[in-house]
């Protein structure tokens, strides 16, 4: 079975989980490590012969063009992160309809390839935030891949649909690649990458990835390049914040790793039935 494996290419100092006015104002003054990072993830799937999808920030593409286009010249789906991962719940919908539209053209022109899926910032379509779906029909996306069929503080809608599926909207039909998750004890765990990639051994994740590929359902995995990046400036936030963050990022390359060799992976576009 081929599986969905995708990274959201955004700076270090882009999370939710630190975001505020004043630093989000002195975003240019930070140290860019972004293009080296996701140059370090690019040699890596070249060298196992894997393509991915990349969820690319449009505020990112500006300012690294030249990574755009290895992406798309080494056969990677390019695709959408939103503009300037503010998060949906904090938008009105024409402020996140500009959000969206500048992104997709931003993307388009410098990858000069059709801009098709999107992913939330923090996966924040949520119940308060469903009214960006039809909106996202309406620019030119075909799928979305934002829902986590989990509770989480910052997102996730509790009993979604938690494999790949279409949403109808007033819009037009939308298809639905929600990250992965796997139930145990009649709960819902989030098993699809990001922190839980970090936080669970990888001898017990991949028995519950592996679970998920027995029912005959595609994985849908995510991740970050400043995952791989054990380095990085520290940015000062809540206690929670940071051990969420910071959590075993010396450990993700080798997990990394392990999880293309041990599973076969592709673009999440391959996903779309015909």
């Amino acid at each position: 079975m081929i599986h969905g494996l995708s990274f959201d290419i955004e700076e270090h100092f882009q999370v939710a989980a630190f975001d505020c006015v004043a630093r989000r104002r002195h975003w240019e003054r930070h140290e860019s490590r972004v293009e080296r990072n996701t140059h370090l993830i690019l040699d890596l799937l070249e060298k196992q012969g894997i393509h991915a999808t990349m969820f690319v920030l449009g505020w990112v593409a500006e300012r690294h063009k030249g990574l755009i286009r290895r992406i798309v010249e080494s056969g990677h789906e390019l695709a959408s992160h939103g503009y300037a991962h503010e998060l949906i719940t904090g938008q009105t919908p024409e402020a996140f309809r500009e959000d969206i539209r500048q992104a997709k053209h931003i993307l388009e022109d410098i990858g000069g390839v059709p801009i098709i899926g999107y992913r939330a910032p923090t996966f924040s379509i949520t119940k308060e935030s469903e009214w960006a779906l039809p909106i996202l029909v309406e620019e030119g996306y075909l799928y979305d891949s934002s829902i986590m069929a989990v509770v989480h503080d910052y997102y996730g809608i509790p009993g979604a649909i938690p494999t790949i599926h279409t949403i109808s909207t007033d819009s037009g039909p939308l298809w639905e690649m929600p990250p992965s998750t796997c139930k145990w004890a009649g709960m819902t765990f989030p098993v699809a990458g990001g922190g839980y990639f970090r936080l669970f051994p990888y001898r017990l994740l991949k028995p519950l990835l592996q679970r998920i590929e027995s029912q005959g359902h595609p994985l849908i995995m995510y991740l970050h390049p400043w995952e791989l990046d054990p380095t990085q400036p520290r940015m000062r936030g809540s206690t929670l914040s940071e051990f969420r963050h910071y959590l075993n990022l010396e450990k993700v390359h080798d997990r990394l790793t392990q999880l293309i060799q041990d599973f076969s992976f592709g673009p999440y576009r391959n996903l779309i039935p015909s």
